[in-house]
Parts: C-alpha cells; structure tokens; sequence
C-alpha cells in the first residue's frame, strides 16, 4: 500500500481528526505541513479549493479529499474493512454520522470562535461574542453529557456515543476537547463563563478521558506536539 499523503498544520485541531483514523486503521502516512502563507495559492488550492486544511490525497486510489470529516469518512469507506470503528447495519450507520456532523457543525465552530475571540482577534477584546461562544461550548458540551448519561434506559451511562464500540464519531471530538481547559477557559479570562468540566458534565469527562487512553489518541498528541515544537522554530 502506497502512503497516504495529509495535508496539515500543527496548530489547528480539524487537522488532526483524520491522523487518530490513520492511526486506528494502521494505515501508511505522511503529514505535510502547509504554512499559512501557502493556503491561499495555486498550488494548495488546486487540492483544497477552501484553502484551509486538512486535505488529503490517496496514490492508491487517485483521490483528492478535502474538509476533516469528509476525510474520515473516506478512510473509514476505503479501509475500515473489518468495522473497527463504524457500524453497517442499522440505525447504528447513520447515528455516526449524524454525531460525526454534529461535531463540524457543533463543536468546531464554536470553540473555535472562542478560541478566536479569546485569543487572536485584534484590538480590545470583544467580551460579548467571547461570552456567547463560551456558553455554545457549555450548551455543547452539555447535549453530549445529557446523551452519554444513558437515561433511564441506560442507568450505568454510554461508553461511547453509538453502539458498544468506538467509532470515527467519537474520536472526531477529541482533538477540538484538547483544547477545552488549555485554550478556552483560561485563568483572568475578559468574561465571566467559566467551566469545570468533571463536575459540570461528568460523563463528558468520563467518556474524554477513556479516548484520551487509546494508543492511537496517546501517539497522535504525541505527534501534534512535536510538529507543534518544529512549527516555532
């Protein structure tokens, strides 16, 4: 099998989602890093027309992908061949999908509005928008807390957000959770929405850091943080 080819940057989470996948399958790759600069020419957007990353491309197959959830599913499509981290029978099938599409909808652009105006928008901090995305990351947060208690039905809680198993849904929510007490709530933050994860969403905790235990969850922060290392340098 020929070597699968990511396009990526250490600093953003999206870009991570397809290498825990890659990871998972034992699946033959090789991260690019693309710098901010380059996004935008020609030569990215030939394989990304967005100019953002990730995207991929497969020498064995000839295909260009491009948006992490996109990815995701193509690998799981092309190469999840034993069901490792996807159902085929229903309605399991598509309860994935639709919490692999909660989280591009959901969880990334909402943290990552926090994140942006928390941290990087220009000039005075505009505390309304950093508080308003902060209480999305806590209504988030709290629909897959409500969800992975169980229920009545389920009284001991889900493991895992469909099924007995974990799938390409749940591993798309951890890089985007790395982030939640490092990056989105900080110490002297400008607003007043604060959050303690364990005691305001307990079987989100649970559930984060049973994936965080993976060997391929633990070898792709391994990785993010020493591409995040060669980045500074």
């Amino acid at each position: 099998m020929q070597t699968i080819l990511l396009y990526s940057h250490a600093s953003g989470p999206n870009s991570w989602k397809p290498v825990l996948v890659l990871e998972e399958l034992k699946l033959p790759y090789e991260l690019k890093p693309v710098v901010w600069g380059e996004l935008k020419k020609p030569s990215y957007t030939a394989i990304n027309p967005n100019g953002r990353v990730p995207s991929m491309t497969d020498p064995n197959t000839g295909v260009t992908v491009f948006e992490s959830g996109a990815i995701m599913e193509y690998l799981i499509a092309e190469y999840d061949k034993d069901n490792l981290l996807h159902y085929t029978g229903l309605p399991e099938k598509y309860e994935t999908q639709s919490w692999l599409h909660f989280q591009m909808s959901g969880q990334g652009p909402y943290f990552g509005q926090r994140a942006w105006f928390l941290h990087f928008q220009p000039g005075e901090k505009i505390v309304p928008a950093i508080e308003r995305y902060g209480n999305e990351v806590k209504r988030v947060l709290g629909v897959l807390d409500s969800h992975l208690s169980g229920g009545a039905e389920k009284k001991g809680g889900r493991q895992y957000l469909v099924g007995d198993k974990c799938t390409y849904a749940d591993l798309a929510w951890v890089p985007w959770d790395w982030a939640i007490e490092q990056a989105l709530f900080i110490p002297n933050a400008p607003d007043s929405v604060t959050l303690d994860v364990e005691k305001e969403f307990p079987h989100f905790a649970k559930w984060h850091q049973r994936l965080d235990q993976r060997p391929a969850v633990v070898k792709t922060k391994e990785l993010k943080a020493a591409e995040t290392a060669n980045s500074q340098h």
